[in-house]
């Protein structure tokens, strides 16, 4: 695991201090006011404006004590449901592509943050597998910040608590907040500092980043394909949605048509997944 100082891979960020972050949870954890909290003020969309948004997540971008934030708000942006069929699977794959687009664009990836409450949920599992292990290859800092804590005395004794399943797990973070994100809270301030204090540990040297064409291939060939999805469909959508030349997108169809037993390095080559699991550096917090 990466600490929140360091990174192995991926380019040099600006001169100026600029950190791109991925906040990712389950509908109803308290991502928009996590994203508020961080802000000082209201910045994100309201509820309505999200239903008219096509798109699967929102991006936020503002400035606190001089370091420029851009927050991708991934709200809708989950694992891939084969139950949804040709068109939803369809649908998940433009919205990975957009977010990948505009995370390049971006320059790559600083933190992931997964923004939790209450129990441990299989979804929660699967978030944590798609963001950290398939889509950052397990090279970016992730961190925890619990959210919905102003009921208790010592919000941090919900970490105490709760380590031990995530452990059991095999979730680790470098580094965690638990906050509340209600606004004028008697907690409110006790959570800024928090989370201040946790986005204050990354140094900002390194991003994140990888060719668009092998994101966009390790995404989805994570998920499960639906039953009954042609080769034709997925060319069309490279072609048609995301924007790929006509040879590129024949062979990321069939790359992503293969066996799903086969796994794809950051190189795009073939190999299977190892099934050991790199030791875990936990910065305490």
């Amino acid at each position: 695991m990466p600490p929140l100082s360091t990174h192995d891979t991926g380019v040099p960020a600006t001169s100026e201090k600029s950190l791109n972050i991925i906040l990712f949870g389950e509908t109803g954890v308290g991502k928009s006011s996590l994203v508020n909290l961080i802000a000082g003020k209201k910045v994100t969309k309201t509820s309505e404006d999200m239903r008219l948004c096509t798109l699967k997540y929102a991006p936020y971008s503002f400035q606190v004590h001089g370091v420029s934030y851009t927050i991708w708000d991934t709200r809708g942006l989950q694992e891939a449901d084969t139950e949804v069929g040709t068109k939803g699977y369809l649908d998940a794959i433009e919205q990975a592509w957009d977010l990948i687009r505009d995370l390049t664009n971006k320059g790559g990836v600083d933190l992931l943050v997964l923004c939790h409450k209450g129990r441990l949920t299989d979804a929660t599992r699967s978030n944590y597998k798609l963001f950290y292990e398939v889509l950052c290859e397990k090279k970016v800092p992730i961190a925890l910040a619990a959210t919905h804590l102003e009921r208790r005395l010592q919000m941090e004794d919900w970490w105490v608590e709760s380590k031990k399943a995530f452990d059991e797990c095999r979730m680790s973070f470098a580094a965690h907040a638990c906050v509340t994100g209600l606004p004028d809270h008697a907690k409110t301030a006790e959570s800024k500092e928090a989370i201040e204090r946790l986005l204050g540990q990354h140094d900002d040297k390194k991003r994140y980043n990888m060719p668009r064409n092998l994101w966009i291939r390790r995404v989805v060939q994570h998920w499960v394909r639906p039953k009954g999805i042609k080769e034709s469909d997925l060319q069309e959508c490279l072609r048609k949605r995301c924007y790929f030349p006509a040879r590129e997108a024949q062979e990321i169809a069939e790359v992503l048509l293969r066996s799903s037993t086969e796994e794809y390095n950051s190189d795009g080559s073939s190999g299977q997944a190892s099934p050991s699991q790199p030791s875990i550096h936990q910065r305490s917090t």
